[in-house]
């Protein structure tokens, strides 16, 4: 299918071009509008910092909207593009915040991680979504994982830069790859994040390289593919009436409800799970567009709420009969 151009604005398929209808151009592909909220480090709080940013007009977002929100937990932004410096890592010191977009939260939320659980982060750099995991609860077990050596690197610089020492003897890195991590560790996790590679549609849709533009289509067209098997992968490694969120960063329908139509369409014992309340709870920091899905939310960006695209879906796993059956087929 040939891409449609839409003033510099690369539109490789007819869903995406239609969200872009909804979510305005400028604000996609213009940086100087993008918004940055900023999530405070629990284990190294900067209440000075708080200060400032509330005399500056930021405001908290998500504090206390659901009822199993994190206390531990505190982001805030402005309605504004107004962006904090990043801190510079220092071995040895732990960073007081870590700058990303508001919408990146809702999946970490949506997946209600608890004290104590088994949790695996599948595709995990940069590591903030890791992060964010961390301010939510203390996991018994954290497996991060990343299959490319150089972003396997960063995530364990953000790790070191944000997790005190103590807790990261419960945390590990892996570099497998995604789809082999179901067969490696089968059955394991309470949770699971599979915030997986997509075609990021902040960096994606513009383009002035008709060549570099051609290339990208290519590699569009090869992710759903990768995105089932990712998930394939989790669900093996979830545990029976475990929790799962499939999360991306892009607005193409076949990386998104696709995806997770062809999980549902193929796997009897997935059950989607309604998380329409979430877009309801949130609707005054985030515009949601339509899914058709009741498992499933669309983050789109617009001027004063530049957060997304982000796609959430969230599933469990069911209690597989097999095991009971075989228990009711033994002799006495």
């Amino acid at each position: 299918m040939h891409p449609l151009h839409l003033q510099n604005v690369l539109v490789p398929d007819a869903n995406t071009h239609l969200l872009l209808i909804f979510c305005p151009r400028d604000v996609l592909i213009s940086p100087s509008l993008w918004q940055y909220a900023v999530l405070f480090n629990r284990f190294s709080y900067p209440s000075e910092l708080e200060k400032t940013l509330l005399l500056r007009g930021y405001h908290t977002v998500l504090q206390d909207a659901l009822p199993h929100y994190p206390k531990s937990m505190k982001c805030y932004l402005s309605r504004t593009a107004d962006r904090m410096p990043s801190e510079r890592h220092q071995p040895g010191r732990l960073k007081t915040y870590y700058l990303l977009n508001a919408a990146s939260l809702l999946p970490v939320l949506a997946l209600e991680v608890k004290d104590g659980e088994t949790v695996l982060d599948l595709c995990a750099a940069p590591g903030g979504k890791s992060i964010a995991l961390l301010q939510c609860a203390y996991p018994g077990y954290l497996l991060c994982n990343e299959y490319d050596r150089l972003r396997g690197r960063w995530l364990r610089q953000t790790l070191e830069s944000f997790i005190p020492q103590p807790l990261r003897n419960v945390i590990k890195v892996s570099e497998l790859d995604g789809r082999e991590v179901g067969d490696a560790q089968p059955a394991t996790f309470d949770k699971v994040l599979v915030d997986a590679p997509c075609s990021n549609d902040r960096s994606w849709l513009f383009s002035s390289d008709s060549q570099k533009a051609t290339y990208r289509i290519c590699q569009r067209n090869n992710l759903p593919a990768l995105q089932v098997g990712l998930l394939r992968s989790a669900i093996k490694a979830l545990r029976p009436g475990g929790l799962l969120i499939y999360s991306t960063c892009t607005l193409s329908k076949a990386e998104n409800q696709d995806v997770i139509s062809e999980i549902l369409t193929s796997d009897s014992n997935i059950v989607p799970m309604d998380i329409s309340g979430i877009a309801r709870t949130f609707s005054q920091d985030f515009t949601f567009a339509p899914t058709d899905q009741k498992c499933s939310l669309l983050v789109i960006p617009e001027k004063g709420k530049a957060w997304g695209p982000m796609y959430i879906a969230k599933l469990k796993k069911g209690m597989s009969t097999r095991k009971w059956q075989g228990e009711l087929c033994k002799p006495c």
